[in-house]
C-alpha cells in the first residue's frame, strides 16, 4: 500500500520545490516522495494545470524513474524526442508543456527518498550552474527528511489528523489566528489576562496533534513567538516589525529555537515544532 507524507514531511517538500525553482531559475517545479518504488508528485511550482498533480512514477521509468534508481540526477534537453528514456508519461508532460526536464533523487543514507524536478517550456534554459544548485536543494531536504526520521516525526503512516483534513484556507487562518493570539498575549499587561490568552493559544496549537513519545521540548515565549510568524512565511524584518523587536533579535531566537529541535534551517524548524505540538 502507498503511503502518504505527513504533514511536517509535505510542507519540507513544498517548501524545497519552491526553493529549487528559485535556485535553479527553471519555470516549473515539482516534487514527490518515494514510496514502494512510486514517487507520487504532490508538490508543484509554476506549474499552468493539474496533469502532474498526484502523478506516480515508477522506479526505472521516465527521467524521474532512471534517477530513483541510479541514484544520481538525470537531466534531458528535449523530452519528447528523448531515447533514453521509457515515455509513460508523455501525457502529463506534455500537458504542462515541458521541453528540458532534469529529476534529481534525494537520497537518505544511500536510499531514494524523493525525487525533486525542473522543467522548462522553450524558453531559454536556465545557466551552467543549475544542476549545482539542484542538488545543494535536494541534499538539504535530504538533511531535513533525516532528522524528521531521527526524532520519530517521518513516519508516513501516521494516525488520521484532524488539522490535515482541513481546506488549506482554514488552516492558513487557524496559523494566522494562533500568531495573532501570540502578539496579543505578548502586549498585555494584565497577568490574568495574559495567563488566559496563552492557556487559548496552546489549545489552539494542540488541536488534532499526537505527541512523539518520551520528547519533551521547550521554546521560550519569544522563541515560539517568532516561530509562529517564520510559519506565515513572514521574513526576519517583518517578524520584527510584527513583534516590535529588531532584526537581530529575531535571528538570535530562530537560531535558539532550530538549536532546541535539532533544525538546520527556519523551515525544518516550522516543521518540527507543528510535529511537536508547540505551533499548528
Amino acid at each position: 500500500m502507498l503511503l502518504r507524507p505527513t504533514p511536517a514531511l509535505q510542507r519540507l517538500l513544498e517548501d524545497a520545490v519552491d526553493e529549487f525553482a528559485r535556485a535553479t531559475k527553471f519555470a516549473l517545479a515539482f516534487g514527490g516522495y518515494e514510496s514502494e518504488g512510486i514517487t507520487t508528485v504532490t508538490a508543484l511550482s509554476g506549474n499552468h494545470g493539474s496533469s502532474l498533480h498526484e502523478l506516480r512514477v515508477a522506479n526505472t521509468r521516465g527521467l524521474g524513474g532512471r534517477a530513483m534508481i541510479e541514484h544520481r540526477p538525470r537531466f534531458t534537453p528535449d523530452y519528447i524526442s528523448s531515447q533514453k528514456i521509457s515515455h509513460d508519461y508523455d501525457t502529463e508532460i506534455g500537458a504542462e508543456g515541458i521541453v528540458m526536464l532534469v529529476a534529481v533523487p534525494v537520497l537518505v543514507e544511500g536510499q531514494t527518498r524523493a525525487v525533486l524536478y525542473g522543467g522548462t517550456r522553450g524558453e531559454s534554459p536556465p545557466d551552467g550552474t543549475f544542476m549545482r544548485a539542484a542538488a545543494g536543494v535536494a541534499q538539504e531536504l535530504a538533511s531535513e527528511i533525516q532528522l524528521l526520521d531521527e526524532r520519530g516525526l517521518a513516519s508516513r503512516a501516521p494516525a488520521p489528523q484532524p488539522l490535515a483534513s482541513l481546506p488549506g484556507s482554514v488552516l492558513e487562518e487557524l496559523r494566522s489566528s494562533h500568531a495573532e493570539l501570540r502578539r496579543i498575549a505578548a502586549d498585555t499587561t494584565d497577568r490574568e489576562t495574559r495567563d488566559r490568552l496563552v492557556a487559548l493559544e496552546q489549545r489552539l496549537a494542540n488541536i488534532g496533534h499526537v505527541a512523539p513519545p518520551n520528547t519533551v521540548i521547550k521554546l521560550t515565549p519569544r522563541e515560539a513567538d517568532v516561530l509562529s510568524q517564520a510559519a506565515l512565511g513572514a521574513t526576519n524584518a517583518e517578524i520584527g516589525l510584527s513583534l516590535g523587536i529588531t532584526e537581530s533579535t529575531v535571528k538570535s531566537y530562530l537560531k535558539t529555537a532550530m538549536a532546541k529541535l535539532e533544525a538546520s534551517t527556519r523551515h525544518a524548524a516550522v516543521a518540527a515544532a507543528r510535529g511537536f505540538g508547540l505551533i499548528p
